[in-house]
């Protein structure tokens, strides 16, 4: 009775596909239960790969500009100088301002995985199995939590440097100079917004929105992960 069953079973995993070979194998559970150091290796590593994936997308040309998800705005406190010299006619420097802002954090993100790495390193043992067992951002969560501080203190010189060569500040002076030429008419307040703070935190935002879609794609589809790790410790989860 028992071969049967066993030839029947054969059969069946046969005429299944690769990916739903793997996701078979993947609902059985493994023999040797995961040691600390496996999880958070493993955790770090989910991590570590999805930072390289997300900066990758975020720092090809027009990273930023062509992903509607990331894509960087024209400046809220400075709304109004957009608005103004927009119904003034005076668009073409509007556009090309907020065209560079996007190229400064695509610049910036060029230099972000080595950032994001060190963060990584710091996860204990009991942070890895919280992670784990957690919601399918928790990783994601707990780093931004964590290292964002040390993260933008970072981050913010490469985001100088990059605004720097994308010449922004020679973007921002004729439109911020336009506008306030205006307000002296229409009566209002003359602005000079921190541009390097607020290209900052958008990329951070940006790269963070990636990481966690990363994140969560690793946790979802066996797919994509990469590594044998990877897959003995989110086939556990």
């Amino acid at each position: 009775m028992k071969r049967p069953l066993l030839l029947l079973s054969f059969s069946l995993l046969l005429s299944c596909s690769p990916q739903e070979m793997q996701n078979v194998l993947n609902s059985f559970p493994s023999s040797t239960p995961l040691s600390n150091d496996e999880v958070v290796s493993g955790l770090k590593e989910a991590l570590r790969l999805g930072a390289e994936r997300s900066v990758e997308k975020a720092s090809v040309a027009e990273g930023f500009w062509n992903d509607a998800r990331i894509r960087i705005p024209f400046p809220q406190e400075a709304i109004k100088v957009k608005n103004t010299l927009v119904d003034l006619g005076i668009k073409k420097p509007v556009e090309d301002f907020e065209r560079t802002l996007n190229k400064a954090a695509e610049q910036a993100a060029k230099e972000a995985v080595p950032v994001f790495v060190d963060a990584i390193t710091s996860m204990s043992i009991q942070d890895g199995f919280n992670l784990l067992r957690g919601g399918e951002n928790a990783a994601t969560t707990f780093l931004r939590e964590k290292t964002s501080e040390t993260l933008r203190a970072k981050f913010a010189p490469v985001v100088a440097s990059a605004t720097q060569q994308v010449a922004l500040t020679s973007y921002w002076t004729p439109v911020a100079n336009a506008y306030n030429t205006a307000s002296i008419l229409t009566g209002g307040k003359a602005v000079d917004p921190d541009l390097n703070a607020y290209v900052t935190t958008k990329a951070m935002d940006g790269l963070f929105l990636l990481l966690a879609e990363e994140e969560k794609r690793i946790r979802q589809d066996p797919a994509a992960r990469a590594t044998a790790l990877l897959q003995r410790v989110f086939a556990q989860q």
